[in-house]
């Protein structure tokens, strides 16, 4: 078993994923994973930074395939004991003048989003090891998303008592009021992304006080993060921010110095504390 630390970016051969995993490639003082669905695409990826001079690693990951996601436990426990940082980065987006139906998009964006960020943590994060970091890669969209929900909503998204049983009943309760037509009635706002993402923000909150009170002494820290408006596929050529700068944050977050102790279960953007 190695006992070089280990790194795993999800959903990193493009974008802001790439951009995070070559960072960490020049900062990070151990092996760094670039993982996605398609073993072409990754391999091809890992090639891109040899040519830079930068050495990664590939595994394959598909969020969505909870297979996958416990083959790549599987592994890291094997050939490491563990892990230390997770960047969760996976993620879709609907564009904006996209046809398909609101309750299909719904569906697909909460399924990789928010299920299958909480199926990486729930596989994952029992082997992240002591001064382990953690990110979840939320988005802004979180914030203003939920200024548009209820006030019924707001209050539970922002408790800080809301249990992840809670949260995915919620999560699912969201795709069922699309399906049915009255999300709007239920209080939603029309952003099935932005939903998605109230979800990686507040199961980011739910899961650091579950290491508070389970994992105290093993100063492990974990944060939702907005990368900002990234021109990727995701968000197009208009968007304000290149790829590397976009991954400024989560790498700030995930080589946080093993004496800080904050910030932990916090939504930061531009390396800095956001209220939520």
């Amino acid at each position: 078993m190695s006992n070089v630390p280990v790194a795993v970016v999800t959903g990193s051969n493009k974008g802001v994923g790439f951009a995070i995993v070559r960072a960490l490639c020049r900062q990070f003082p151990g092996d760094v994973y670039l993982t996605a669905r398609d073993p072409g695409r990754g391999q091809e990826a890992v090639a891109k930074l040899q040519e830079e001079g930068l050495r990664a690693f590939f595994h394959q990951l598909d969020v969505d395939d909870l297979q996958s996601i416990r083959a790549l436990r599987d592994f890291l426990k094997e050939k490491y004991g563990g892990l230390n940082v997770l960047v969760n980065n996976a993620g879709i987006a609907f564009k904006v003048n996209d046809t398909t139906p609101f309750a299909v998009q719904a569906e697909v964006t909460l399924k990789t989003n928010f299920f299958g960020t909480r199926n990486v943590c729930t596989e994952l994060l029992p082997l992240v090891k002591p001064y382990g970091r953690v990110v979840n890669v939320s988005s802004m969209v979180s914030s203003s998303a939920l200024g548009k929900c209820s006030q019924e909503l707001q209050q539970k998204f922002r408790s800080d008592a809301i249990t992840e049983e809670e949260l995915v009943q919620l999560m699912d309760k969201f795709v069922e009021d699309t399906k049915k037509g009255v999300h709007a009635k239920e209080g939603w706002p029309n952003t099935a992304y932005g939903v998605s993402k109230i979800g990686v923000t507040v199961l980011s909150r739910i899961q650091a006080r579950l290491i508070n009170e389970k994992r105290k002494g093993d100063h492990i820290l974990l944060n939702a993060c907005c990368p900002g408006w990234v021109r990727t596929d995701m968000a197009g050529p208009n968007a304000t921010k290149s790829p590397d700068e976009g991954a400024e944050t989560p790498v700030y977050l995930a080589l946080l110095p093993s004496e800080a102790d904050a910030p932990h279960g916090q939504f930061v953007s531009d390396k800095t504390v956001r209220p939520w």
